[in-house]
């Protein structure tokens, strides 16, 4: 037996159910009670009153998302009022939800479930069996040594904030790309691409071979840079690529140092083929501005001096060199000419 309740209930086509009345009121009532928490756990001071709060939400949610046809159920108004990610794929097969919590030391740890949804078909007749298949995610990241090479499942979770799903298929099988943030700790953050997939079992996977970026292969893209700046990492539906700013150390001696990195005003890529992310440099990222892709530094911190600079060079030192993105270096070559 998998780990979680499973439910299941017939119904007798590929239609979802319709919501009654009562089971709105029921869901209705459980996201009252997670927004009360969730106000309650973010306004708490120290990290006691954060895991107090923080086992209120685990324990509510799970009861909510155990509730039969809760996945029909939106929960907008936790996403909308930041206090979670709750992403879903077109396919509508999935949704995950994960959230942080930032700790007095200025480390993070990230919570969240996987919903999972399909459908059986009876040996006899036309109807349909609807599973719903819960998976607690559990951060283990302290103790992944190589993340960027790790395959782990829900119960050894390599904690993140998710904002992006993107959904591709090759060769009839979907491939789910996702967009992250990690605020790691005061000195610098991450932004992350990860993979979700789903074994024989519906257990979910996270990370996959499916990078290929300079003669290395990662499971996982992992950019780490300065908590004083912003890094862009979107996916633009024009260009159909994961674009993001390219990051260099403020001078040349802190190469390595990735508390000291910044975007350069340059742009880098993935862009998908043949179920694979390759790896493209000196991108025109001008279009598709994503104003959400903002909300990725730290998706709670509205204090008002929480204003980091998209320019490097404005952030440590203005004389600093210019960093050693490929526009940039090609741009100096013209100023020579």
């Amino acid at each position: 037996m998998k780990k979680g309740l499973l439910f299941l209930f017939t119904c007798s086509s590929l239609l979802s159910f319709a919501q009654t009345d009562s089971e709105l009121k029921v869901f209705s009532s459980f996201q009252d009670s997670l927004l009360s928490i969730c106000k309650k756990l973010y306004a708490s001071k120290t990290d006691a009153d954060k895991q107090i709060q923080n086992g209120l939400l685990l324990s509510t949610l799970e009861n909510a998302l155990n509730t039969p046809n809760s996945f029909d159920f939106p929960f907008d108004s936790l996403s909308h009022y930041k206090f979670v990610s709750l992403l879903t794929p077109e396919d509508k097969k999935f949704r995950i939800i994960t959230w942080n919590i930032t700790k007095d030391d200025g480390t993070h740890e990230y919570y969240g479930f996987i919903q999972e949804k399909y459908l059986q078909t009876a040996k006899k007749g036309k109807s349909k069996t609807e599973i719903i298949q819960l998976y607690p995610l559990t951060d283990k990241s302290a103790e992944i040594k190589n993340p960027d090479n790790a395959i782990t499942d829900n119960k050894k979770w390599f904690g993140m904030w998710y904002y992006k799903i993107i959904e591709k298929k090759w060769k009839g099988k979907p491939i789910y790309t996702l967009l992250a943030w990690d605020g790691n700790d005061k000195f610098s953050s991450k932004k992350i691409i990860d993979v979700l997939s789903f074994d024989a079992n519906g257990t979910p996977r996270f990370g996959a071979d499916i990078f290929t970026i300079e003669k290395k292969y990662p499971k996982r893209i992992i950019f780490e840079y300065s908590a004083k700046c912003t890094m862009s990492l979107k996916y633009s539906s024009k260009k159909d690529s994961i674009v993001f700013d390219h990051l260099a150390p403020t001078s040349p001696q802190l190469e390595g140092q990735y508390q000291y990195y910044c975007n350069d005003m340059s742009y880098d890529g993935f862009g998908f083929k043949k179920g694979k992310w390759y790896y493209g440099t000196d991108l025109n990222a001008i279009n598709d501005k994503d104003e959400k892709d903002k909300l990725y530094h730290n998706p709670h911190d509205a204090s008002p001096g929480h204003d980091e600079s998209n320019n490097y060079r404005e952030v440590f030192d203005k004389n600093a060199p210019t960093g050693n993105g490929n526009k940039v270096k090609k741009q100096e070559k013209k100023k020579k000419k």
